[in-house]
């Protein structure tokens, strides 16, 4: 695979890029929406949940985290994750503006 020339592409691009690459897999998905169902942190229950292992509900908690799209916070021997509300509605904002540019042209395709 080659080299992605960031360079030439606005910082709003390769920041939208980034999050839509952290959020471009199924369980990262339904991380969120358990994370956004149970409206508060989310400690340990999403290995039952998901079905998932335990080292890989990790990797995809971490690459939430590391994208900014979770924090998380550190209760006794576990670390309890949120969604990262400034990140979310950079997220909201950045999709509505990108879908919202689309005008449907009469004789198109």
């Amino acid at each position: 695979m080659g080299l992605t020339r960031t360079e030439i592409f606005s910082a709003e691009q390769n920041q939208l890029a980034t999050l839509l690459k952290a959020l471009a897999h199924p369980a990262r998905i339904a991380i969120l929406q358990r994370i956004l169902a149970s409206n508060t942190c989310i400690c340990g229950d999403l290995v039952e949940e998901l079905g998932l292992a335990q080292a890989t509900i990790s990797q995809h908690l971490k690459e939430l985290k590391t994208a900014g799209i979770i924090q998380g916070t550190i209760e006794g021997v576990s670390v309890c994750y949120c969604i990262n509300p400034v990140t979310w509605k950079l997220i909201e904002t950045q999709m509505g503006a990108f879908l919202g540019a689309y005008i449907q042209e009469a004789d198109c395709c």
